[in-house]
């Protein structure tokens, strides 16, 4: 029997083996909910639309076998901390349910605007995760992982000005990332925490090798 390049058979057969998941309309709800809470958003140093992170957590958390809460709840991980503390919280578990209000209470670390001091707030999620059930694990990691990719891009394209967007700057940036890893790590690892011990990894060979850059993309000294 003829197949396509997927796998599966022209009939439209699964390919043997392969689980099939799909997302229904809470995800698209999901999606458009996100979309209006951060519509006004964009992210550290580089003004991209926030929506592109929240997409590329949810695409790792879909790629990594999250099921709908989860998926749902990678899309608004950061809803509650950016977009209104514990009343947004509150809309999502009406809208979405008591896990998916759990899970995005799990990846939080401030409900309050001003936030608290930084590495404080830094060390209490820390210590959070550690304990954290798996599905939040899962969407801490996608979500470290992604945003440590889009730095890794950023110090490639401007160096060292990438520190002065974070709070924490260049070393409390550095350590926060590496202790999230042990973190998540010692929670049980799987290949999505082990691909952002890779990130972290390059993060910290490209700080110590990281110097500004001029209009024209070459280092300059200091």
């Amino acid at each position: 029997m003829r197949r396509d390049r997927g796998g599966a058979s022209a009939r439209g057969g699964k390919r043997r083996g392969a689980s099939e998941k799909r997302l229904g309309a809470r995800f698209e709800e999901a999606l458009v909910y996100a979309a209006q809470l951060h519509a006004g958003q964009v992210q550290k140093g580089t003004g991209r639309p926030y929506i592109g992170h929240l997409l590329g957590v949810t695409s790792l958390v879909i790629r990594h076998g999250g099921d709908e809460d989860e998926v749902v709840a990678a899309l608004l991980h950061d809803a509650a901390e950016d977009q209104g503390g514990m009343p947004t919280l509150q809309v999502i578990r009406r809208k979405f349910g008591d896990r998916v209000a759990n899970i995005v209470k799990g990846c939080s670390d401030a409900f309050t605007m001003p936030k608290p001091e930084w590495k404080e707030r830094k060390e209490k999620y820390i210590a959070h995760v550690r304990h954290a059930g798996p599905d939040v694990r899962l969407v801490s990691a996608a979500d470290k992982l992604d945003n440590a990719r889009a730095i890794i891009g950023d110090l490639r394209r401007v160096g060292d000005e990438v520190w002065s967007w974070f709070k924490g700057g260049k070393d409390g940036t550095l350590w926060y990332y590496r202790e999230m890893f042990k973190a998540l790590k010692e929670g049980g690892s799987n290949p999505l925490v082990e691909e952002l011990g890779l990130a972290v990894a390059e993060m910290h060979r490209l700080a110590a090798l990281s110097a500004p850059r001029g209009k024209h993309g070459m280092k300059v000294s200091r």
